[in-house]
């Protein structure tokens, strides 16, 4: 008769433990899934700022090199204009 009340036992404990496994790899899982999630969206914000930083840098270039070549092409214009002036003179 104690020999039943153990195998009974100890399958209940067998029993008992594979359900809190079960329900330990589910939490486990649910925490992966969530950090996982959270590492994408900030992965995502983060590439979403370094291309904006980008995109502001390189229009802040694409000025500067505009300028510059403007007033280059400028003081080259009025440089030749006041030369052929000096010509005529």
């Amino acid at each position: 008769m104690l020999g039943g009340f153990r195998k009974l036992a100890v399958d209940g404990l067998a029993y008992r433990t594979e359900k809190a496994t079960e329900e330990a790899v589910h939490v486990v899982e649910g925490v992966v899934k969530e950090v996982v999630e959270h590492a994408k969206e900030a992965g995502e914000k983060a590439i979403a700022e370094a291309f904006k930083k980008a995109q502001e840098t390189g229009d802040k270039v694409a000025k500067e090199v505009t300028e510059t070549v403007t007033n280059t092409v400028s003081n080259a214009v009025t440089h030749a204009a006041e030369g052929l002036g000096k010509l005529g003179h």
